[in-house]
């Protein structure tokens, strides 16, 4: 069965299996893939698969789709092939694998819907100080679009921080990361775009 590989940098946050005929991909929650981030346009694209083939479409977004660096509004996929929306990649996979099983949903970033148990991030400064954001999705985003920004994915029940955009890199614990991803650990102090938050996992 085909799946996409759904991937930021060189951080693979997802495996989803194309098991509907019909799948939507967008900012919206009903949509079956979701990527909560202000470049994805609410119903940004759909991947049709029928038999072992795939088509992607466009859903008229306001920023394009592309595939292989080249914009489309259709497009056949094939083995190996790269979207790409906003700043995520999506590489398709006409090959089965062993994660076939997996759920098909992915909702990829949280709302910071407060919540007083579970992995979480609390910010310690600034106007939300206070605010606690879950880490129960595959991916939060952290920081400003205009500035810097940076991701917490989890895997394995392991979350790392991944610096995404931006000058200087993210802080951790007062020192900058480097470019790839870097384990966290329950009180982790995290600083990116002069706001602190701490990190608090079970």
């Amino acid at each position: 069965m085909a799946r996409i590989i759904l991937s930021i940098g060189d951080t693979v946050l997802r495996e989803i299996v194309l098991s509907k005929e019909r799948m939507t991909i967008g900012r919206r929650p009903q949509n079956d893939i979701v990527i909560d981030d202000l470049a994805v346009s609410g119903e940004h694209a759909l991947i049709v698969t029928r038999d072992n083939d795939s088509f992607l479409e466009d859903l008229n977004s306001t920023n394009g789709t592309q595939v292989n660096g080249q914009p489309v509004s259709k497009h056949f996929l094939q083995e190996g092939d790269v979207v790409e929306l906003a700043q995520f990649r999506i590489t398709y996979s006409a090959a089965g694998s062993s994660q076939d099983k997996m759920h098909s949903t992915a909702v990829l970033a949280d709302t910071g819907r407060p919540r007083h148990y579970g992995p979480m991030i609390q910010v310690l400064n600034g106007p939300s100080a206070g605010k606690e954001i879950s880490l129960d999705r595959a991916l939060t985003t952290l920081g400003r679009p205009d500035s810097q920004i940076a991701v917490v994915t989890q895997r394995n029940r392991t979350y790392f921080l991944t610096h995404v955009k931006g000058d200087p890199y993210p802080l951790l614990n007062g020192g900058l990361i480097g470019a790839g991803p870097h384990p966290l650990v329950d009180g982790d102090v995290i600083e990116i775009a002069d706001t602190q938050m701490k990190v608090f996992l079970p």
